[in-house]
């Protein structure tokens, strides 16, 4: 389904995301010096897993509003052998963390697991991608954090989407000298073309080159981390760094018309779901829908995921998270509760089968490369919302999360996204928070030819699920894709996001099935690779709405 309207509003953007070709490899980012960067890798003899890591690094550089070493990561990884693996580098809750820390004196402090020393959970960056490279890369991690650390001391100048991001958090990054003495020139946030020097951030990314991540995880960083939380009321100490572990995790594995798709398990909720919604969709022509009716049952079948998503989902080593939720029975089961004609509203969750025994074990950015080889890299990274906590450690230059929000604060509060969580979610002490970041492996005939996933809160679930129905269901190529119109329903709130891009006569349509919607002119930021087997070529974009990047040789 091509609708020429609704992408005439995105069509000055898109336009340097075509469809290039490349046969070698082939990598997407959001900015340009982290898709250099991951280039670099492959010129150095690296392949997909490396240059993944060096764009990675690159982007806590350059988009540490978004991520860096101070957060947390997942990696689907499809190796050139075949082998499939995900690593689960998802922050932990603090030794001393409890179920009900935020509520002082009887009343939730909710800002509390924003900003400041109680919002962060331990760092998981760094332990999952030195996992990742030590098992499928060619280069020592050395060689893609040196490359940053000139990148972070030189400095670069901010592009738009970072300064606005700054002027948005100044006033909390204010709070902290350590962070102001960055990111703030006499007490004003740096404007765009501005160049932004991270000087304690080159030492630190040296000091892991020279030491590995032992100096992050057991050494100076944990000590001085653990120092200034004692010293601000925090609850990190240098023994929950020490603790921290990177698990390998089965990949969640389903099908849709005729492909494969891998994608993270929880404590990802972007797996599941992406899964679920697809194998609801598979009950419907949605290629033939006029553009409405194929937003209406897109809709409908998102409320019915994100409705299970709030009660079941959290982290599998502490809840039960039931594998009946991508069930295709399941799903056809959902799909019958689906109205053609009219909105239906979704009470509560539904019950899965077998979901008290058939479980799963016990503000980010996304980035995605291939190589000829076949090895094929989805990677989620993120600190949060905008500047994750707003605190960088003194004398470090690491920012760090404020991933604590993730967690259900209490239940049925809403956190940063309006995303509300049960008792699956609670906060626990080593726990890992609940996440929706949706890296995505695609394989037709047991061959990778796709790769997707987003960032933006619990967007990213539903950019990476149309993402993939433009290119499977209309037979796009990922520029192409990236640039049709967006909309998510995420159940509570009781609201359609959809871009206006759509048109005047299709929104008024959707309206009415009876969907209240919020307009938007647009939202996200997901990035893809697609590969052509005949013509033996990787076609990379990145998303039109924000600045990036998609190259390859």
């Amino acid at each position: 389904m091509k609708v020429l309207a609704s992408i005439l509003c995105l069509l000055p953007l898109a336009l340097h995301a075509a469809d290039a070709s490349f046969p070698k490899h082939a990598i997407a980012t959001v900015h340009p010096l982290a898709t250099q960067a991951g280039i670099q890798a492959f010129e150095k003899g690296g392949n997909a897993i490396d240059a993944a890591i060096a764009a990675g690094l690159t982007l806590g550089v350059v988009d540490g509003h978004n991520s860096g070493i101070g957060g947390g990561c997942f990696f689907v990884i499809h190796a050139a052998n075949g082998t499939v693996t995900c690593i689960d580098g998802r922050e932990m809750a603090p030794a001393k963390a409890s179920r009900d820390m935020y509520v002082i004196n009887g009343k939730l402090d909710d800002e509390a697991s924003k900003t400041g020393a109680l919002a962060s959970g331990v760092p998981g960056y760094l332990k999952a991608c030195a996992a990742a490279q030590s098992k499928h890369g060619r280069l020592k991690l050395a060689d893609v954090l040196l490359p940053a650390a000139d990148i972070a001391e030189k400095g670069f100048p901010i592009d738009e989407v970072y300064a606005r991001k700054l002027a948005a958090t100044a006033a909390k990054l204010a709070k902290f000298p350590s962070s102001a003495a960055i990111f703030l020139k006499d007490g004003k946030p740096l404007e765009k073309g501005q160049v932004l020097v991270q000087t304690d951030l080159a030492h630190t990314y040296r000091s892991v080159a020279q030491n590995g991540i032992e100096w992050f995880y057991g050494g100076e960083f944990a000590q001085k981390t653990a120092a200034w939380m004692a010293a601000n009321g925090g609850i990190m100490t240098a023994q929950d760094f020490s603790g921290y572990k990177a698990p390998e995790r089965a990949a969640i594995r389903s099908k849709y018309r005729g492909y494969d798709l891998i994608t993270m398990p929880p404590p990802s909720s972007g797996g599941v779901h992406v899964a679920q919604i697809l194998n609801i969709l598979e009950h419907f022509p949605i290629r033939h829908f006029r553009a409405s009716s194929r937003v209406h049952v897109i809709t409908e079948a998102m409320k019915l995921a994100f409705a299970d998503r709030a009660y079941w989902l959290g982290d599998p080593d502490f809840a039960p998270v039931p594998r009946g939720l991508v069930d295709p029975v399941y799903a056809a089961d959902l799909a019958k509760k689906i109205d053609l004609d009219h909105s239906t509203k979704v009470p509560s969750h539904n019950m899965p089968p077998n979901w008290e025994g058939d479980i799963f074990g016990k503000h980010t950015t996304f980035l995605c490369t291939a190589d000829a080889e076949g090895n094929w890299v989805a990677l989620n990274q993120t600190i949060n919302t905008a500047f994750g906590s707003k605190v960088v450690i003194p004398g470090t230059g690491v920012l760090l999360n404020d991933e604590m929000d993730d967690f259900a604060v209490q239940p049925g509060v809403p956190n940063a996204f309006k995303l509300v969580g049960a008792e699956a979610n609670a906060i626990a002490p080593g726990k890992r928070p609940l996440s929706s970041m949706s890296p995505t492996i695609v394989l037709k005939d047991g061959k990778p030819v796709i790769v997707t996933g987003a960032a933006g809160g619990p967007t990213i679930i539903t950019q990476a699920l149309l993402l993939l129905t433009h290119i499977i269901d209309d037979g796009m190529l990922p520029a192409e894709a990236l640039a049709q119109p967006r909309f998510h329903h995420q159940w509570n709130p009781d609201e359609l996001k959809i871009e206006k891009s759509f048109g005047q006569e299709t929104l008024s349509q959707v309206m009415a099935f009876g969907h209240k919607l919020a307009q938007s002119e647009r939202f996200g930021a997901c990035q893809a690779i697609s590969f052509d087997p005949e013509q033996k070529l990787f076609f990379p974009a990145n998303d039109p709405r924000v600045p990036g990047s998609a190259d390859g040789k």
